[in-house]
């Protein structure tokens, strides 16, 4: 387990695949079981041994944590603060390989960054040469072959240092190598087996980041008695899921290959009003918008896309695989549950927050509540409801008005003077995602009471989150 704090400087993720090789002379089930566990055996002393390096990527930098933690270039000693090592990794803006990265490490003890290794062996070792001897042996048997793709995390503070890191890195290998053994004869049937595979969880405060495994191929609805022992193990809520394959945390130095922006309210600085708190969506979105997808929806198309923003969140937490709908597959739901007509499909046609609910239900088998506002200027008499939507759902909420769709993503609301204030993701946007501009303009940001129409009247759709792990 890897506890991500205030203190946290570096988390260090080792990556690497380590082949798993075993022949199988008999089908003995107990047989098998015990040779691939010798197998892990091996694998777990390779990791202890001499020949066990880490390399630093994108740095000329190599460990070898079992040679007295030996490291090149020799200016890194065992006593080097892990923090140093950002000096040697390679950034994008550097132009030649021999520069050092002053602003990886100008970042020291300010947040938590990640540094990445590779995990790999050396196969060649010091000493005489000898001739190789080849030998023949014919016998039917099994050959057992799979490569498991090894990610461990740790975390470290400003005061640990290189050998620290690797003693904890080692142990998480070898941890995972147990792991891995047992999700392996765990899911074995006859001769087949099901590759292992590490996936990184961050849990709420003070549990951290936990690396789970779980085997390769095998769906959320196979592992749910797992989950249910993970919910137990760290005393989580069993009303919202926490270990499914969406939930695994997304590493900052990862971008999303999707190109959509993630959550860019974070970097958005909460309004202060006289005692007020601040309710947020809970869990990750991704901003949808005009113009994207190679789609010109530009006028009539913001309610589509605020839908779609909504669809992200769920299937970003886990309670939903499918993809975020299209515009069409939008409309073709409409008609299937006979709110709109054929015709519907393919047109640009406004919808409101009552087909926003319609799709959800259709789609994601997700209910929603509707909240009407007669006048916009009754808005900002909702704080308590509002708050409350996000303290106990957190789902983004989807407010139409007028010919005007958008996001609401929070709310900051003084219980004592009424005083409120929306986060608000605006689909109007049509730009590119530049996540400065966006925030800058207030396409994502903190609007008060007069951003709406004072007169116009008001729907919001209050997706609920489903009671499932």
């Amino acid at each position: 387990m890897v506890v991500v704090d205030s203190d946290t400087t570096t988390i260090l993720r080792v990556k690497g695949p380590l082949e798993l090789k075993c022949q199988l002379d008999t089908t003995d089930a107990q047989l098998m079981r015990k040779v691939i566990s010798r197998t892990f055996e091996d694998l777990r002393s390779q990791v202890k041994s001499e020949s066990c390096v880490l390399a630093v990527c994108d740095s000329p930098v190599f460990i070898w944590p079992n040679k007295g933690v030996y490291a090149t270039p020799e200016e890194i000693s065992p006593t080097t603060p892990c923090e140093d090592i950002h000096q040697w990794i390679q950034t994008d803006e550097q132009e030649s390989a021999g520069k050092r990265s002053a602003k990886k490490k100008s970042k020291k003890c300010l947040s938590a960054s990640v540094i990445n290794l590779r995990l790999m062996m050396e196969v060649t070792q010091p000493g005489p040469l000898s001739a190789p001897i080849l030998s023949k042996t014919v016998q039917k048997s099994h050959f057992l072959t799979a490569t498991l793709p090894m990610d461990c995390a740790v975390c470290t503070s400003c005061s640990d240092t290189i050998k620290d890191a690797c003693e904890r890195l080692l142990e998480a290998l070898t941890h995972q190598l147990c792991e891995m053994e047992k999700v392996t004869l765990q899911h074995m049937r006859d001769t087949t087996v099901l590759v292992p595979e590490a996936l990184h969880f961050l849990l709420p405060e003070p549990k951290g980041l936990v690396t789970v495994v779980y085997p390769a191929g095998a769906s959320d609805s196979q592992l749910e008695t797992q989950r249910k022992e993970l919910h137990q193990q760290f005393e989580l809520p069993d009303d919202r899921p926490y270990f499914r394959r969406a939930n695994a945390y997304h590493f900052p130095n990862e971008p999303y290959k999707d190109g959509y922006l993630r959550n860019p309210h974070v970097v958005l600085t909460h309004p202060t009003l006289d005692n007020g708190k601040v309710y947020l969506v809970q869990g990750i979105y991704s901003y949808h918008h005009y113009m994207q997808d190679r789609m010109d929806d530009n006028g009539w198309g913001c309610a589509y896309r605020s839908l779609q923003t909504i669809c992200s969140w769920f299937q970003q937490q886990g309670y939903v695989e499918r993809p975020v709908p299209t515009h069409k597959e939008i409309q073709q739901a409409l008609v299937d549950v006979g709110d709109k007509q054929t015709s519907f499909v393919g047109s640009r046609q406004w919808i409101g927050s009552i087909e926003v609910q319609a799709v959800l239900n259709q789609l994601l088998g997700i209910t929603s509540k509707i909240m009407f506002v007669s006048q916009g200027s009754e808005l900002a008499s909702k704080g308590r409801e509002l708050a409350n939507h996000f303290l106990t759902e957190g789902t983004p909420i989807m407010i139409g008005g007028g010919v005007l769709a958008h996001t609401i993503l929070g709310v900051t609301w003084s219980e004592t003077t009424g005083q409120i204030r929306y986060l608000i993701l605006d689909p109007h946007y049509t730009g590119a995602e530049d996540l400065q501009l966006i925030t800058d303009k207030g396409w994502c940001g903190w609007k008060g009471p007069d951003f709406w129409d004072q007169t116009a009247y008001y729907n919001l759709c209050l997706p609920q989150r489903p009671k499932v792990i």
